[in-house]
């Protein structure tokens, strides 16, 4: 029996097959993902304003729509986010300075040290769920996720939208497929 397990388990590791590499992926992502939720959900704002927070506060004020676009929010998301964060005082649209067309988010004194206490806690759960990998396996691993994803938009001609499979039999398929494969035990 545990010779059985021994060979599975060399079995599996030996599978360096593109379609296991993305089963390994998508698992690990899924558990990362739970983590940040978690770490988010236990803050006093939701997902998408600490989203919108959080860009700003790292890059800078930005106008509302190049927001949506770095935190993937409709223009409706991204609008109704930055209502209710001006409505807090968390932050300000101000004119910008050159396109009277467009609007800049600004963190409010409030915003900043609400956004840079959240964020420290988030960062401190992040630096947990990655705590299986250390400083040099983390360089490696984003150096190698990074080749990966930009030659997988290259691939694609465009850049890849995620969630959004090219056509409709990808998107049917998708999950379905998925799930059988991987409760083969492949991962």
């Amino acid at each position: 029996m545990k010779q059985a397990v021994r060979e599975n388990e060399a079995t599996q590791a030996a599978d360096t097959s593109a379609v296991h590499l993305w089963l390994v992926l998508w698992k690990a992502s899924r558990a990362v993902r739970v983590h940040a939720f978690k770490s988010i959900a236990s803050q006093p704002i939701c997902g998408s304003d600490f989203a919108v927070l959080e860009a700003v506060l790292h890059k800078g004020p930005l106008p509302v729509n190049d927001i949506g676009r770095k935190v993937q929010l409709t223009s409706g998301s991204i609008t109704s986010a930055v209502d209710r964060l001006e409505a807090r005082g968390l932050v300000e649209r101000r004119a910008h300075p050159t396109d009277r067309r467009t609007r800049v988010v600004h963190l409010t004194r409030e915003g900043r040290r609400l956004i840079t206490g959240i964020f420290a806690q988030h960062e401190r759960d992040m630096e947990h769920a990655a705590s299986a990998l250390s400083p040099s396996e983390r360089a490696t691993l984003i150096r190698l996720l990074k080749k990966l994803g930009l030659d997988a938009e290259r691939a694609l001609g465009e850049s890849a939208t995620p969630g959004e499979p090219q056509n409709a039999t990808a998107r049917a398929s998708q999950p379905r497929r998925a799930s059988r494969v991987a409760s083969k035990g492949r991962i």
